[in-house]
C-alpha cells in the first residue's frame, strides 16, 4: 500500500471499489450493531534489514544500515471491529493451509459470526482449501474479498505502515531481536500502540 499507491489507482476499477465502499460501509454497521465481527485481515513480512526509503545526510555522505541477511518474520493478522488484534508469527513462508488454519483459529477466538475482509492473494483462494473455507462459512465465517488494486480498503495496511515506518527504530536486527521488536507492538496494539483511520 505504501509504495506504489498511484499505480494501484491507476490500475483499479473505480466502480468496484466504490461498490467495495458501500459494502464495507454496511458490515461495519452490522458489526457496530453487535450482529457480527469484522475483521481486516493481512499477512506481512518483516526484515531483518529494516525498510529504508529514504534519510537525510550531510551533502557528500551516505547512509548507511548494516545488511544483516536471514529469515524474514512473516505475520498474519486480524484488526477486529471489537477492537482486538489477533495475530500469528512464523519463520516461514505462508501458505494457503497456514492461511486457512489462521482463520480457522481466528474464529474460535471470536467465538461469534465473523467477515474476513481481505485481499486476492492467490494462497486465499488456494483450491487445497476450499473445503476448509466451506466448513468454515458453515461455522460463520464469510470472506469479503475486496477489488483489486484497492489495499487503502482494508484498514490493517495502515498498521503494517506505522509498524515498519514509524514505531519500529531503523536499526539492523538478528533474528531475536526482530521477534521481540514486533512482538512488542502487537502485543501493545490499542494500547501503546494506536492510530486513527
Amino acid at each position: 500500500m505504501e509504495t506504489h499507491t498511484g499505480i494501484a489507482k491507476k490500475k483499479r476499477d473505480d466502480d468496484e471499489f466504490r461498490a467495495a465502499q458501500v459494502v464495507i460501509a454496511g458490515l461495519r454497521a452490522q458489526a457496530d450493531a453487535g450482529e457480527m465481527v469484522l475483521a481486516y485481515f493481512d499477512e506481512v513480512g518483516f526484515s531483518q534489514v529494516h525498510p529504508n526509503r529514504s534519510a537525510w545526510k550531510r551533502k557528500g555522505g551516505r547512509h548507511l544500515i548494516d545488511a544483516k541477511r536471514g529469515k524474514r518474520l512473516n505475520v498474519l493478522a486480524a484488526m477486529l471491529s471489537t477492537g482486538g488484534l489477533f495475530s500469528a508469527k512464523i519463520w516461514q513462508s505462508t501458505t494457503a493451509d497456514i492461511f486457512a488454519g489462521f482463520i480457522g483459529l481466528l474464529k474460535e477466538h471470536v467465538g461469534k459470526k465473523i467477515t474476513v475482509i481481505l485481499d486476492n492473494a492467490s494462497i486465499h483462494k488456494a483450491k487445497g482449501i476450499q473445503h476448509i473455507i466451506e466448513f468454515l462459512e458453515k461455522q460463520g465465517v464469510t470472506l469479503y474479498f475486496l477489488p483489486a488494486y484497492s489495499p487503502e480498503l482494508n484498514r490493517i495496511e495502515k498498521l503494517w505502515h506505522l509498524m515498519k515506518y514509524t514505531w519500529m527504530s531503523v536499526r539492523c536486527r538478528d533474528s531475536k531481536t526482530l521477534e521481540v521488536d514486533v512482538d512488542e507492538i502487537l502485543d501493545n496494539f490499542g494500547t501503546k500502540y494506536k492510530f486513527k483511520f
